[in-house]
């Protein structure tokens, strides 16, 4: 390894190995859930109907789009890492049928948008992909709705775009720096500057790949009721999975973002004091469950705007997905 920088692996390196990893996490441990693809999972859901696809082009890149029909301000939705869009399957259907608009979309490296080995994937990248969605579908008011990393893209663009945002809801995500903010343990290990190039070569391995997705699961699965359980083993967790396993794979923009996490951090340190000049309503609704992005992350959050509202809901990580019909119904309110 003396060829690479002492910082991260050379962007061969991580395309390189990356095809590697997805690889072995569909080889190895075969009685994991992260073994199971999304297509080849005989519980994992078809793409809700009532929608329609398309794709936004930025820089001669494809992005990847779900547009729900209605009216009003359009919620628009964005996922984390190592999420997609797909993340919203149960949420969305449930706002487009109340006559709202609903706009879900893959950032660039992620799910069914393009994954070009040429492009340096980071939080900046994430909040270009969001304003040209918005830009091509001409959406005049908007409703940003960001979850796990996110919360960052919508907070942002929530303050540079006022005049084009009735309102910002967020689930379950983070923004600055904090005392009571922790990534969870397999994302920090590859966040944090002093482990991150171990965090990579960990991950050039398909059988320490493994082992880490299956601890960071352990510890996620400890919280959940049977029921939230069940779920997130036959319905989420392929979902999460594809990502990887799928050819091209997404995990050279996850291990871009995570390595990107701490300097985004600082640079939104840096914009706390606009979060008390915005005058548009925040909802905040939390997964009360969440021992990472937990209800004090989510109440240090809140105390920076005027005018934030939040609701702690008995759910996980991801309150659209394990109560989507209370998320709907706050999100209407």
């Amino acid at each position: 390894m003396n060829s690479l920088k002492r910082s991260e692996l050379s962007r061969r390196d991580v395309l390189k190995h990356s095809m590697l990893l997805a690889a072995g996490i569909a080889t190895i441990n075969q009685g994991s859930a992260w073994a199971t693809t999304a297509e080849s999972s005989p519980s994992s859901p078809k793409p809700a109907a009532g929608f329609t696809e398309k794709f936004v082009l930025r820089d001669g890149h494809r992005i990847y789009v779900r547009d729900y029909p209605g009216k009003g301000p359009a919620f628009v939705l964005l996922h984390g890492f190592p999420d997609n869009c797909r993340i919203y399957e149960d949420l969305a259907p449930r706002l487009s049928a109340a006559g709202r608009r609903v706009i879900a979309f893959d950032f660039l490296g992620f799910g069914a948008s393009d994954k070009p080995t040429d492009l340096q994937y980071d939080f900046e990248q994430q909040l270009a992909d969001f304003e040209a969605v918005v830009d091509d579908l001409k959406l005049q008011s908007i409703i940003p709705v960001g979850h796990d990393a996110g919360g960052p893209a919508a907070v942002n663009f929530a303050l540079d775009n006022q005049d084009r945002v009735n309102s910002l809801v967020l689930l379950n995500c983070y923004y600055a720096n904090a005392s009571v903010l922790a990534f969870p343990d397999f994302i920090e290990l590859c966040c944090n500057p002093k482990t991150k190039l171990l965090a990579h070569a960990m991950m050039t391995d398909p059988k320490q790949a493994a082992y880490l997705f299956n601890f960071q699961q352990g510890l996620l699965l400890a919280n959940m009721t049977p029921a939230m359980r069940t779920r997130f083993e036959t319905v989420l967790q392929p979902i999460i999975a594809h990502n990887f396993t799928q050819q091209p794979s997404a995990m050279p923009a996850f291990l871009a973002m995570t390595g990107n996490a701490y300097a985004n951090l600082a640079h939104n340190d840096r914009r706390l004091p606009e979060l008390g000049k915005f005058n548009k309503p925040v909802k905040l609704i939390w997964g009360g469950l969440d021992k990472y992005l937990n209800t004090a992350v989510a109440k240090d959050i809140a105390a920076h705007y005027p005018h934030a509202t939040l609701t702690t809901l008995d759910a996980e990580h991801w309150p659209q997905f394990d109560l989507p019909d209370e998320v709907a119904r706050h999100m209407l309110a």
